[in-house]
């Protein structure tokens, strides 16, 4: 199996921790270089300082807010110019806080459509003619088993996410005769400081101890436990690699069976 990714670029969204960090790491591993890509600077150096002292490619980083679109925009079109062809992107980035759809603000909707959707479209935009200039191009968007089967309690997410799904099924159908490929990859419940932040601020409104609600959760997966980010990572690594050139189009969960549907 061809898992080899010397030679490729990958821009890797949201790489100073969690899904993000394991991805870029993984990718490393196989051989890409990394443009790590977030909105804290210290952070980003931090990470970068890491993955370059474990693997020997020559890594760099973006800094980008994903709340203010026409930034990243510009700052995706200064990088082009210096980098070159970018093989692999992997969209990324924190969801939404938690909290009952009828209680969801308009704005939060449109900031989170903001942050998903349109920024996924703007580095999408920015890596694909290089993608079609070289023949290959994997695109990989980190969304979440909502896509399949809304989750309670995450009723801004949930609409976001499917949003994103079906964006990411009609870019896969335009740009697959090109060699590229563009798939989701669903993570459940996922040891990360996003789900710790999602069960405290549960417990502050539900006035339940967190263990309590962490036991709840583990009870729902088949596997009884939550995943580790390089679990995610490793599916990630795999649609980035030449071994999965002909898929595309589709939803990977990576969730321990939680998720009751195909």
């Amino acid at each position: 199996m061809n898992l080899d990714l010397r030679g490729k670029k990958a821009l890797v969204c949201g790489s100073t921790q969690g899904i993000g960090k394991a991805a870029a790491l993984e990718l490393a591993l196989l051989g890409a270089t990394v443009t790590l890509l977030a909105r804290n600077e210290s952070d980003l150096k931090k990470s970068r300082s890491e993955l370059s002292s474990v693997f020997h490619q020559k890594h760099d980083y973006l800094v980008a807010d994903f709340s203010r679109p026409d930034e990243l925009r510009a700052s995706l079109e200064r990088y082009m110019r210096q980098a070159g062809t970018v093989h692999i992107l992997v969209n990324n980035t924190g969801g939404p806080p938690g909290g009952a759809i009828t209680e969801a603000k308009t704005e939060e909707f449109t900031q989170a459509f903001s942050n998903h959707l349109v920024c996924n479209h703007i580095l999408s935009q920015a890596v694909l003619p290089g993608m079609k200039d070289a023949g290959y191009g994997r695109i990989i968007n980190v969304i979440s088993t909502s896509v399949k089967q809304p989750l309670k309690g995450l009723g801004v997410s949930n609409t976001v996410r499917a949003a994103v799904a079906n964006w990411s099924k009609t870019l896969a159908g335009e740009v697959a005769k090109y060699g590229i490929t563009v798939n989701n990859v669903l993570p459940g419940a996922t040891n990360t400081q996003r789900l710790r932040s999602l069960i405290e601020a549960k417990a502050q409104k539900t006035h339940q101890r967190p263990d309590d609600i962490k036991a709840e959760m583990i009870h729902e997966v088949p596997m009884a436990r939550f995943a580790e980010a390089a679990e995610i990572a490793n599916a990630i690594a795999f649609l980035a690699s030449p071994a999965a050139a002909y898929i595309t189009g589709i939803n990977v969960p990576v969730d321990g069976g939680r998720t009751s549907c195909l």
